[in-house]
């Protein structure tokens, strides 16, 4: 919100600085972004009139003008500007004048002719960029008066930064309330009398939507003057607050909205078909706005319509259908309240974002329709003429926001304070800021001293003004207590709460040793958005539709991850691009799946590799990551968990992921509880990969639950390894291997180890050779040679019947 601080001391003055006045309305919230002067540092400029105008004789372009400035005689100044014409009021720079940038203003001979002073434009006094050539002033603008007293330049323009909740400030009126609140002063604007009915003109409305528009004011003012011209005052007030002037009838429904806050909007009555219609968009509808856009309306957006087309976006923008014109003389005036929630991501879904949209979207007082159409009217009357009709209102009082009373408990202040305050203290903020209070009297009459003589038993009745959407709650009062108390008269103290230290199971493994583990494994952990696109979310996870959000911040945010790969594939891209090819991201954090109509959430542990498994150096070649590189940095954190033989890596398609160089992650009871594997090479295509990709995802629930280790006396007997090589079907995966090896082994069996795969000469096609070392050991005694061929020959038994294998010679 950006104003005029001129314009708000006319409501409000204080008596303290620009500075002071900055600082006070930021401790209590509304945070001043910026302050800046009005118009540049000039002087010795003064309302002059153009005399006469005589050609120059040596250039085609200049002219000789004799200019009054309420002095003895006139100026004769040498002028090239296009607008200048006799009779015309404008700002001239005398002789000794100093202008904008240091330019000072000297007598001078243009092309052998004399020149007392300058001619100005807006953009050379520093008064915006204003349109070519000079700045035409009001003709009634007295000769000889200085500029800056006639504009009020010595003013500075102040941008409040708001949060969402204080929409009530998005008016000089709201701004005015809350520093008359903290300087306990008053507001003193005075309005001015409302316009006089001298027509019986009217349109009638209806709505068929009450819940999006519980009130909805018209008001037809006919015989406008076309040719008429916003009044400076006004033009200034608008630049001052960030806006051009567009025409009085715009101007004046644009100055509404900045004094009071309520958006209001102008149709031309003569292109308006039969009355108002206040209803929902329906199938196949379009309209063009007022900046040229057309848009196909999506069904339910609210609209102001007449009896065949849509004449506005309700609350967002007007249509170019109905828009006032250069040639208008008739128009109707609208003021509205829309429900906050039937605007709200409506602006934005058709790429909109407008200064009415930004008020009704956080909301507007339901109370300020008829004064903000009262005053609109009474400006449009004394700026353009006409006649006022009668003002048409339809209201659906079961639909308006209603107040409820809050109780507002003085031991409740103290405890979330930190200190009490006063009860008269606490009677006077909330009356300054609008609310009807009326206190309660104490259950005892027992007082706490440390409550400053209120009792803990009192409280107050408290019903918020309706302009204050925000405050629902008793905590919100306390805030606005604080606010207006003081936070610096506020005293620092520590929390006082009983501490119960919660036991944490020896079998859980925090988070923060699996984040550990990948730091130490080279990775670095990613932040991405639980918001996606919904064509990265379909690439990855084409079986699941995603949660799509209601009000998304952009399209390509709009539904909620079931993964975290396609952030972390989007994060990988980002550095590939930066020339970062060596990437080890992993992410924690919750994934989104819809069942029927509730939302799963799952807590994951991600990771995604890319590059080469070592950093460049002079004793290996470099090597690009792999499968197994990735799998290996699995197996670790699984290892907090149990022995990984204990889990098993079964080969099994993902959507997302290589159909050859993927797995799921089972536990030792068949529970599926992650996946890992190559990024899918149509993926990689599609989003621009230059690499290979690596991912996995775990559950975190399967560390909630790990074995907590046991110690086991070591044996003080030799143990003895048999080193065999068998021959099997090439597609017979590891852990079948491994399986029929441990089943078929009796108690002796201390360690399988795989130390060779084999696929070549000597070997028939679609079989390889697997050697693996079996290692035996005995707790109780020393193993002698028979005793092993004993444990050996099961084992090899079920190998050839189980699964075919030959040993290898």
């Amino acid at each position: 919100m950006k104003f005029s601080e001129h314009w708000l001391r006319e409501w409000v003055n204080p008596k303290m600085s620009t500075e002071e006045l900055s600082v006070v309305m930021t401790m209590a919230g509304l945070e001043v972004e910026g302050i800046e002067p009005v118009a540049g540092e000039f002087n010795n400029t003064v309302v002059g009139q153009v005399k006469s105008i005589a050609p120059h004789p040596d250039a085609n372009k200049l002219q000789v003008c004799q200019v009054d400035v309420g002095e003895s005689e006139c100026l004769q100044i040498v002028c090239g500007a296009p607008n200048v014409a006799v009779d015309m009021r404008v700002p001239v720079a005398k002789v000794g004048a100093t202008l904008p940038g240091g330019m000072k203003i000297k007598k001078a001979k243009l092309r052998g002719v004399e020149s007392f002073g300058m001619l100005c434009s807006s953009k050379e006094l520093g008064m915006g960029e204003g349109v070519d050539g000079l700045m035409a002033l009001p003709v009634d603008a007295p000769m000889g008066k200085g500029i800056r007293e006639y504009f009020w330049l010595d003013d500075n323009s102040i941008e409040l930064s708001l949060t969402p909740n204080r929409s009530d400030c998005l008016g000089i009126a709201g701004i005015a309330r809350e520093v008359a609140t903290l300087c306990k002063t008053t507001v003193t604007v005075d309005e001015g009398a409302e316009a006089e009915i001298t027509s019986d003109k009217q349109l009638p409305v209806t709505s068929t939507a009450p819940e999006d528009c519980p009130r909805y004011l018209c008001q037809v003012i006919e015989g406008i003057n076309p040719a008429a011209t916003t009044p400076m005052w006004i033009q200034e007030a608008l630049r001052r607050s960030g806006l051009r002037s567009l025409g009085p009838v715009v101007d004046i429904t644009n100055f509404v909205l900045l004094e009071l806050g309520q958006p209001m909007h102008a149709f031309d009555l003569a292109k308006i078909n039969g009355g108002i219609q206040v209803r929902h968009a329906r199938q196949g509808e379009s309209m063009t706005l007022l900046d040229g856009q057309k848009i196909d309306l999506v069904p339910g957006t609210l609209l102001i319509a007449d009896e065949t087309i849509p004449l506005a976006l309700a609350g967002i923008m007007g249509g170019a259908d109905s828009a006032v014109g250069d040639v208008t003389t008739s128009i109707v005036l609208e003021s509205a309240f829309f429900n906050p929630l039937s605007i709200a991501g409506k602006a934005r879904s058709y790429g909109l974002h407008t200064d009415s949209s930004h008020r009704f979207e956080r909301g507007v007082d339901p109370e300020l329709q008829q004064r903000a159409l009262a005053r609109a009217t009474a400006l449009l009357l004394k700026t353009v003429g006409g006649a006022a009709g009668p003002v048409v209102e339809v209201i659906h009082d079961a639909q308006m926001p209603t107040r409820n009373t809050i109780t507002l408990r003085a031991g409740r202040i103290a405890r979330v304070l930190g200190q009490a305050i006063s009860a008269d203290d606490v009677t006077d903020i909330l009356t300054r800021l609008g609310m009807n209070v009326t206190m309660s009297a104490p259950i005892d009459g027992v007082v706490n001293g440390a409550m400053n003589g209120t009792t803990e038993s009192e409280s107050w009745q408290v019903t918020a003004p309706s302009f204050r959407f925000d405050i629902t709650i008793e905590e919100d009062l306390i805030e606005e207590l604080a606010r207006v108390y003081g936070y610096a008269n506020l005293p620092t103290t520590l929390p006082q709460s009983a501490a119960h230290i919660q036991p944490i199971p020896e079998s859980r493994v925090p988070l923060s040793r699996l984040q550990n583990i990948l730091v130490s494994r080279g990775y670095q952990e990613a932040i991405t958005y639980s918001f996606i696109d919904p064509e990265l979310q379909q690439l990855f996870d084409p079986g699941q539709a995603g949660i799509a959000l209601t009000n998304p911040i952009s399209a390509d945010m709009s539904v909620m991850r079931t993964s975290h790969w396609p952030g972390l594939v989007q994060a990988v891209l980002h550095n590939l691009n930066r020339q970062q090819t060596d990437v080890k991201f992993f992410e924690s954090g919750l994934k989104f799946i819809p069942q029927g109509n509730e939302i799963k959430q799952e807590s994951y542990l991600s990771g995604i590799v890319t590059g080469n498994w070592a950093p460049e150096q002079w004793a290996q070649k470099p090597r690009p990551m792999d499968f197994f590189d990735l799998k290996g940095d699995v197996e670790s954190l699984l290892a907090t968990v149990s022995e990984v033989e204990h889990f098993t890596f079964v080969a099994e398609q993902e959507p997302a992921l290589h159909p050859g160089q993927s797995a799921a992650i089972y536990t030792e009871s068949g529970e599926k509880i992650g996946s890992i594997g190559a990024l899918h090479p149509a993926l990689e295509a599609k989003l621009g990969l230059s690499q290979k990709v690596f991912l996995f995802e775990i559950a975190l629930k399967c560390f909630e639950n790990a074995e907590i280790p046991q110690f086991s006396a070591l044996s003080k007997f030799p143990s003895i390894r048999r080193d065999i090589a068998v021959v099997i079907d090439e597609k017979i995966p590891l852990n079948q291997l491994k399986d029929v090896v441990k089943n078929a082994a009796t108690d002796l069996l201390d360690n399988f180890q795989l130390f060779d795969v084999y696929q070549g000469k000597g070997i028939d096609s679609g079989r390889k050779s697997v050697a693996f070392g079996l290692t035996f050991q005995e707790r109780s005694r020393t193993l002698e040679e028979a005793d092993v061929e004993e444990a050996m020959a099961p084992i090899l038994t079920a190998l050839t019947d189980q699964l075919g294998a030959a040993l290898r010679q």
